[in-house]
């Protein structure tokens, strides 16, 4: 009898951060390939691929694509969690800055779908990592935001055209989350959990156990959802 290969994720931004525990929530059943950046991953089993690649670069979706083929024969899963955030306040254009988030946190997300639809057979999901700030955009940053109100639209538009093919499309909308590489001081944080309705600040765990969920077989039934995960982000 042949063995049953192993399903398979891809995981943008996989290096650190949320991206790194959704890597380590998929690892115990799938193998995994995370791109990263600048912060070089350690410690990688055989398992497991990293691929060096700047989302920026339209030419990096295919790149990634072919080396997840070449190093596993198949992609099951794909995981949009890379993402950008830059500074525009009304009286701001950082116009190669802007251009270079919505490549990140938008059009590379539609590049790698485009360069892995040939390998994704019916059962493959797709979740990408959206944010509250989508309907709650911030002060400061308001086009992050629509990057992100985008990529909301982006997953209901692609649900509604690979529902035939058997591929689900979704997201989660994080809220303020604890990262331990990127601690927030305390008056912030005290600022973000009295305005959740648990009283307290979501984990990255949290977020890799929903992208996890809305990549299984349990939520073979939901595409084109957006899934908050923000403890009751101002309700």
């Amino acid at each position: 009898m042949d063995a049953i290969l192993p399903r398979v994720v891809l995981i943008t931004g996989g290096g650190r951060g949320i991206g790194r525990s959704i890597a380590a929530r998929f690892s115990g059943d799938h193998s995994v390939a995370i791109t990263y950046r600048s912060t070089i991953p350690s410690g990688l089993s055989k398992q497991q691929l990293a691929v060096k690649a700047d989302l920026r670069d339209a030419e990096s979706p295919t790149a990634i694509i072919d080396a997840v083929i070449a190093r596993f024969g198949r992609l099951d899963v794909i995981v949009n969690n890379a993402g950008t955030i830059e500074p525009s306040g009304p009286e701001e254009y950082p116009i190669a800055g802007l251009r270079g988030m919505f490549e990140v946190n938008l059009l590379a997300v539609q590049g790698l779908l485009a360069a892995a639809l040939p390998h994704l057979l019916p059962g493959a999901s797709v979740v990408s990592i959206s944010s509250v700030n989508a309907v709650l955009p911030p002060k400061g940053a308001a086009l992050f935001g629509a990057s992100k109100a985008a990529l909301e639209a982006w997953t209901r538009g692609m649900a509604k055209e690979l529902g035939p093919r058997g591929i689900r499309v979704n997201a989660v909308a994080p809220g303020a989350v604890n990262i331990a590489e990127a601690p927030r001081d305390r008056q912030l944080t005290e600022a973000f959990t009295d305005a959740t309705a648990l009283g307290r600040l979501a984990e990255a765990s949290d977020i890799a156990d929903a992208v996890h969920f809305l990549a299984s077989e349990k939520a073979r039934s939901i595409t084109g959802e957006v899934l908050t995960v923000s403890g009751g982000y101002r309700l």
